[in-house]
């Protein structure tokens, strides 16, 4: 495995992809190094265990895991190593990804993941951005730029939607 990647990405199957890719997308955009792999609480017990516990080795600094249905991944990964994990919990084929949730957020004691909403890979992708800002100066002017930018945007629609109106608005 790669060595010196500041963020891990483990999803439990490839078709959670599109939900961890917009995590991967913010990364980018802030040039912040990572790498992302499969690998199943259920299936794949030894190889999670082995990513996360190396992960320190490796330089990761902070990892973000997910899962469908019972959503277990983030918290074995936690259980294997001291980085924060951002779980981020994924819409599966029942329950419209409240069961991800909730099982993603009610770990046990001793055993925290911050959790993003549901299929919210842009937000984890922002928090571990925040995360490694605290002690990078040039990710948090990049985070300071792009929630200025964000400001900006809205200001610029708030005031284009009272010059026009609603209708014209809309039509555009």
């Amino acid at each position: 495995m790669k060595k010196d990647i500041l963020v891990g990405i483990i999803m439990d199957s490839d078709s959670d992809l599109p939900v961890f890719t917009e995590a991967a997308q913010i990364l980018e955009e802030f040039e912040a190094s990572y790498d992302i792999t499969v690998g199943s609480a259920h299936r794949a017990p030894e190889r999670v265990q082995k990513y996360s516990s190396g992960a320190i080795e490796r330089g990761i600094k902070v990892l973000i895991a997910g899962a469908g249905g019972a959503a277990h991944l983030a918290g074995v990964i936690a259980a294997h190593t001291t980085l924060p994990v951002i779980g981020l919990p994924v819409k599966a084929k029942s329950l419209d990804g409240l069961d991800s949730l909730l099982s993603t957020v009610n770990m046990p004691p001793g055993i925290p993941v911050a959790t993003v909403g549901i299929n919210a890979g842009k937000n984890a992708g922002l928090l571990a951005v925040q995360i490694l800002a605290l002690g990078d100066k040039t990710l948090e002017d990049k985070l300071s730029a792009y929630k200025k930018k964000m400001s900006d945007d809205v200001e610029a629609k708030g005031e284009k939607l009272s010059e026009i109106g609603y209708k014209k608005y809309l039509e555009k």
